[in-house]
Formats: C-alpha cells, sequence, structure tokens
C-alpha cells in the first residue's frame, strides 16, 4: 500500500502529524509512507524511521499556476493507494482529489466531502492526555481500522549532531555539564506572547532556586523583545543568560535543545518540539489558545502547562488585542510560582 500524508504549513503541526506515520506503519508494516510538506518543516521529520519519503511543495510550485499544474501530475504519477489530508483547505484537498487514489480521507468540510472518499468530523472534547491535537489525527486513521493509540512526536537527533553540539556550547562559555534551560522567548505573534516583566520574574525565581546556564529561543526580528526580558531580570540572573547564543539553523537548535535540561516559556513550536525530543517543558499558555488542544502528555512531573483559565475563568476566549493583553496582566507568575518551583527542583541537575 502506498500512502501520502499531506500537512502543510506550520512546523508544530508539521510535527504532530508524524504520528500519523508510525500508527500506519504499526498496522501494515510493509507499506510505503510519503510526507507531503514544505520545505520550512523537513527538519523535525529529519530520520524519522517511519516516513520512507518526501514530498516538497516548494515555493516555486505554490506561487505559479503552471509549476502548481505540473506538480499535481507529479503526484498523480505515483499511483498513492491513500491519501491522507491533516491539513484539509482547499488547496491540499484538490492535490488529495487529483493524486486519483483510491482511498481520500480528510477532515469534514463541505467542500471535501464533494471529492474525497471520508470526511471525518473532529471531537469537540479531549479524552485522553494526548489531547485533540493528537486525538483528531488519529481520527484519520479510522477509515483503515486503525483505532486511538497514545502516539507523542518524535524528533530523531544523531550522535554526530549532539557532539557537535556539545562542541558549539564549549566555544560559547556553556558547560554542557551543567544545568541548561532553554527559554521560549517569545511566541508566534503579540498575541502569544508572555509579558516581558513578568517572564524576566520567572527568570529570576528559576535562578534563585537552581544555578543554571540561560539560553534564549526567538528569530532575528524578535531579539528587541528578547532583550526587553533580559533588561528586566535582576543582575544575578543576568550573570546566567547567554543573550546572544543563538542558532539559525533549526537542526542545530534541536541538538542544542536536547542537551538541556528543560524549556521554559511560550507555548508554541519550541515547545512542541522539545517534548519530541523528550525534554521536559513548563509551558505558559497564551489566553487566546484553548491549553486542552495543545498540552500534550500533561503530568506533573516533566510537562506541566499554566493557563490564565486554571486560575479564573474566562467566559469568552478572544483575539482582541486590548482584551488579551488584559488576561495576561492577570496571569501574574505568583499564580503559578509553586508548580514552577516543583517543576525545576524535579528536572533540573543540582
Amino acid at each position: 500500500m502506498k500512502v501520502l500524508v499531506i500537512q502543510k504549513k506550520r512546523i508544530g503541526d508539521v510535527l504532530t502529524s508524524t504520528i500519523i506515520f508510525e500508527a500506519l506503519k504499526e498496522k501494515f508494516p510493509e507499506s510505503e509512507l510519503h510526507y507531503l510538506i514544505y520545505e520550512n518543516a523537513v527538519d523535525v521529520v529529519k530520520n524519522n524511521p517511519f516516513i520512507d519519503k518526501i514530498v516538497l511543495l516548494d515555493n516555486k510550485a505554490r506561487k505559479s499556476k503552471f509549476e502548481f499544474v505540473r506538480f499535481l501530475f507529479s503526484i498523480r504519477k505515483e499511483k498513492y493507494d491513500v491519501v491522507i489530508d491533516a491539513y484539509g483547505k482547499p488547496n491540499s484537498v484538490l492535490i488529495g482529489w487529483f493524486s486519483g487514489a483510491k482511498k481520500t480521507i480528510t477532515f469534514y468540510k463541505n467542500y471535501a466531502k464533494l471529492l474525497y472518499t471520508d470526511t471525518i468530523y473532529r471531537t469537540e472534547k479531549s479524552f485522553s492526555s494526548a489531547t485533540r491535537a493528537i486525538e483528531h489525527r488519529m481520527q484519520l486513521l479510522e477509515p483503515l481500522e486503525i483505532r486511538f493509540k497514545e502516539i507523542a512526536p518524535k524528533i530523531i537527533i544523531t550522535n554526530e549532531e549532539l557532539e557537535a553540539a556539545k562542541a558549539d556550547l564549549i566555544r560559547s562559555n556553556i558547560n554542557p555539564s551543567k544545568p541548561i534551560i532553554m527559554i521560549s522567548a517569545v511566541g508566534s505573534n503579540t498575541l502569544k506572547t508572555y509579558r516581558t516583566d513578568y517572564l524576566a520574574e520567572v527568570l529570576n525565581e528559576i535562578c534563585n532556586h537552581k544555578e543554571v546556564q540561560i539560553l534564549f529561543n526567538y528569530l532575528p526580528f524578535q531579539k528587541e523583545i528578547a532583550l526587553e526580558i533580559y533588561n528586566n531580570c535582576n543582575e544575578n540572573t543576568k550573570k546566567s543568560i547567554f543573550i546572544d547564543y543563538y542558532k539559525e539553523n533549526l537542526r542545530e537548535f534541536l541538538a542544542i535543545t536536547k542537551l538541556c535540561d528543560a524549556l521554559i516559556g511560550n507555548e508554541g513550536g519550541a515547545t512542541n518540539m522539545a517534548k519530541a525530543l523528550s525534554v521536559p517543558t513548563f509551558t505558559l499558555f497564551s489566553p487566546t489558545v484553548p491549553k486542552e488542544d495543545w498540552n500534550m502528555f500533561e503530568n506533573d512531573t516533566t510537562n506541566i502547562s499554566v493557563h490564565i483559565n486554571d486560575y479564573e475563568i474566562i467566559k469568552k476566549i478572544t483575539f482582541d488585542e486590548e482584551e488579551t493583553t488584559q488576561s495576561y496582566l492577570k496571569f501574574k507568575p505568583h499564580l503559578f510560582k509553586d508548580k514552577l518551583i516543583k517543576f525545576i527542583n524535579y528536572n533540573i541537575r543540582s
């Protein structure tokens, strides 16, 4: 059986959908599994043992109608038996339909029902620690008689990459044999970014309890926000922060994160990648993001997350900037201090 799985755009979504491949290989060990993604997400699926081939929908095919048509014919030429469309937007539905596969599966949409053989209604409530992010993807396998199973996304880092990461840390005067914490300093946008003064308080609290080396994860255009956090920290905490240490290459960042004792900070792609690397996470959710959708494999020790709704029920979660700002203002570090201290005591080396 030859299967194409489609999951475009965001790296976190691409990573999460890799669980489909593990479930497919378990049920159909002789199957040939291809993954259609964008170039920016290749690094999180590299070396994945359950994926046989990466199919890139590159920028040229996305921008040019002529190149996109050529891409469609290249997909049809593969003669897939099954297409599983985890993205489920018109563009991806067109790809799945044009593939000629006898079985095409995606989430329910009016347009998808017209073109696909199976459309799946997402469950409204989570029923496992995997959360709806995993549960919904496993639902896509129901037409293939694959039952739900808790599967965690995995990122594979080679020994060579780890050794290179250790050497790079040492060159930057960071000691891999001592505790290192990666801070998810900035969210994907302002509505998903914890207040800089509050995050500085979190870092001060960490340094009050543990002697650690702190690295920041941010994009180059976000450095101003990272510096705000740094400048809000006390002098003792500043001594522990390597504010200029930055990895632009995603594989290098992943290898560095794998060497960290924990990742703490804003919910987003970095959090999901850390979990896929089996690195403990303490996650600060934006008021605009339903925690129950993305707090995958929450426990009381290695994966802990906090949300304003844990402490104050907000009747309406909105993406309105002013309301989100007010919600963040109420989401003060003292609310989750005990959870944070418990987390660092359990996961950070002494």
